[in-house]
């Protein structure tokens, strides 16, 4: 008899990096919750990974309020019955100088990327710990780990996710829960696209593997620190950055 299939909640899943981690779940066999602040888009993705066979669900979420992640975790229990992963890629970007940087800039970055995080787990977690099993892999950056001119409200949102990861590590792995984070490099995605091609040479060229990731790259990573061959890491960050941080 097979086993059922594992319940995973991807946040900031309707495009981008999160839709190539929803996809890719999908088909290692997951029944995936398309959560974003996005609904329409959210609910297409949706419709879209269902073709290939699993269950889905689209939830419309601000991951910076506590009651829709509240309601998040309560609605996927509703659908399926439990969260055995949940991936925290809901994610912004305010960009300015720290000398320029609005207050409300950083107020909003560190809420959605940040505080997103921690409430997104939270709520999972209370669930995870009541069947001692869960996977909560967190979207990091390298933007957390070297620093990024210009993005210091991202930078230090990122480098909050590294140590909560390590924090939620530690209190919850007693319970058979796995906490990890992973931290991509220069992923072509529609925001990197449009910068101008002197600047996407630019990062390149400090790439060991002299090419840009694609999110499929960052799904990989993701979907390992979900997977069995995983049990027995937490805590740790996975770079995927082609060798930028060499």
């Amino acid at each position: 008899m097979s086993e059922p299939a594992l319940n995973a909640i991807v946040t900031g899943a309707a495009r981008g990096i999160g839709k190539a981690i929803a996809r890719h779940l999908a088909q290692k066999g997951m029944n995936v919750v398309i959560s974003d602040i996005m609904g329409e888009e959210a609910a297409k993705t949706a419709g879209e990974i269902a073709a290939t066979g699993v269950r889905t669900l689209a939830v419309t979420t601000d991951v910076s309020k506590s009651h829709d992640a509240e309601a998040l975790i309560k609605q996927t229990m509703a659908a399926f019955g439990s969260v055995d992963i949940l991936v925290n890629n809901a994610g912004i970007t305010r960009d300015n100088l720290s000398i320029r940087m609005a207050e409300s800039d950083w107020d909003l970055v560190m809420d959605i990327n940040l505080k997103g995080t921690f409430l997104c787990s939270q709520f999972a977690a209370k669930e995870m710990m009541k069947k001692r099993f869960g996977r909560i892999v967190n979207l990091a950056s390298v933007s957390g780990i070297l620093g990024t001119a210009g993005q210091a409200n991202y930078a230090a949102s990122k480098a909050g996710i590294i140590a909560l990861s390590k924090s939620m590590a530690r209190e919850l792995g007693g319970r058979n829960i796995t906490v990890n984070a992973v931290a991509p490099g220069f992923i072509l995605t529609e925001m990197t696209e449009k910068l101008p091609e002197n600047v996407k040479e630019a990062y390149i060229a400090q790439i060991a593997l002299k090419r840009a990731g694609t999110p499929e790259d960052v799904a990989q990573a993701v979907y390992f620190l979900a997977s069995p061959a995983a049990q027995y890491i937490t805590g740790t960050v996975l770079n995927v950055s082609g060798g930028l941080l060499i």
